[in-house]
């Protein structure tokens, strides 16, 4: 009978039958309510998204509050590094609070502008702000906070943009009436991705239907210009963390008359080839008339010049070995004359002046 008993208990679930029953159930029942304190230990509580944009020169706070546990008595250890991207490479420490002591550990580059947003990181806020950020703060951060036995830790990426620089508007090409247009807009420094827009500030802000853009490369095509086409075209570039604009006015020309053109063209060539011409025969007779001049310089008649005058002089030469030849010249009584016969000296006491003369060595005669 007590196996019929027993029986009988399973889908009624008697407690009489198993007395030991109600101590097994409180006893598991105080194990879960004790087991979630013990294994939540320290928690950074910090939320909000993983990454963060931010521009150049600006400022950002890392948030990282902590909540430490009951049961955590050890020495409060905050720490702040930036996590390598090589997973076998060391973590770069940045900053730490222990024993109630802040430590800068980065470089000059990092530390500049680096502090805990709290005063006192041990009141449950390890924050860590950054001043003045430059491309070079961008990284991925980790707050780890630690008390004996507890410790948790939070990972964040920050990303450094750099805003657009102002843009260059310009115009490719003509503005002529009936022909095709481009706009263009380049902006030299800005992060990626950047993204082009045109708008008109005029009618309405509509970009008119024969106007194509390209958000990419800030182009703006018309295909068939337009006096309605004219007016100021507005260029916007931006990227997640600014934007800028610029300017630029478009302008209808009416294309030149093509037959005056034409002409015009025509009659300057002639008129040119005429000015040459006349240059040519210019610089011919000039060249004529000196040729011709010279010529007839060269075989006048010098009648104004008189003959070289004759020198009746007996000449007495001297040569010596080594020097040129001298010639003497004496003078002669007035009613003295010349005769084939040899002439001797005067047997007079009258003395004769003699005068020496030059040599010229080119043709041989006395000077």
């Amino acid at each position: 009978m007590p196996r019929q008993g027993c029986s009988r208990w399973v889908p009624a679930l008697s407690l009489s039958c198993l007395p030991w029953i109600p101590g097994f159930l409180l006893h598991t029942a105080t194990l879960l309510s004790t087991e979630p304190r013990c294994a939540r230990g320290m928690q950074v509580t910090s939320t909000g998204p993983q990454t963060i944009q931010r521009a150049e020169g600006e400022s950002v706070t890392l948030g990282c509050s902590y909540a430490p546990s009951p049961v955590d008595a050890g020495e409060l250890d905050i720490e702040w590094s930036v996590v390598s991207p090589d997973t076998t490479r060391k973590d770069r420490m940045l900053m730490s609070y222990t024993g109630g002591t802040q430590y800068v550990h980065a470089d000059r580059a990092l530390a500049k502008g680096l502090r805990f947003a709290a005063a006192d990181p041990s009141r449950g806020d390890a924050s860590l702000t950054i001043a003045a950020l430059s491309p070079a703060h961008g990284a991925t951060y980790q707050c780890k906070v630690k008390k004996n036995p507890g410790v948790d830790a939070r990972k964040l990426s920050l990303v450094v943009m750099v805003k657009p620089s102002v843009p260059e508007c310009w115009v490719e090409g003509g503005e002529l009436v009936g022909e095709a247009a481009a706009l263009h807009c380049r902006s030299a420094r800005g992060s990626t991705p950047l993204t082009y827009s045109w708008r008109r500030e005029t009618a309405g802000a509509v970009l008119p239907a024969a106007a194509t853009q390209n958000s990419v490369t800030g182009e703006l095509k018309i295909s068939n210009h337009s006096q309605s086409l004219a007016g100021v075209y507005l260029c916007e570039v931006n990227n997640a963390v600014g934007a800028q604009r610029c300017r630029i006015n478009l302008k209808a020309i009416k294309p030149p008359n093509r037959a005056a053109v034409i002409v015009g063209t025509a009659v300057g060539s002639l008129l040119l080839i005429v000015i040459l011409l006349v240059f040519i025969g210019l610089l011919y007779w000039k060249m004529s008339s000196r040729f011709r001049h010279e010529k007839e310089f060269s075989n006048e008649i010098r009648e104004d010049v008189p003959p070289p005058e004759s020198r009746p002089a007996s000449r007495h030469t001297c040569r010596s070995a080594g020097h040129q030849p001298q010639v003497t010249y004496c003078g002669l009584d007035d009613g003295s004359s010349f005769s084939d016969a040899p002439t001797h000296p005067p047997r007079s006491s009258t003395p004769v002046k003699c005068t020496s003369a030059g040599y010229d060595g080119r043709y041989g005669n006395a000077v």
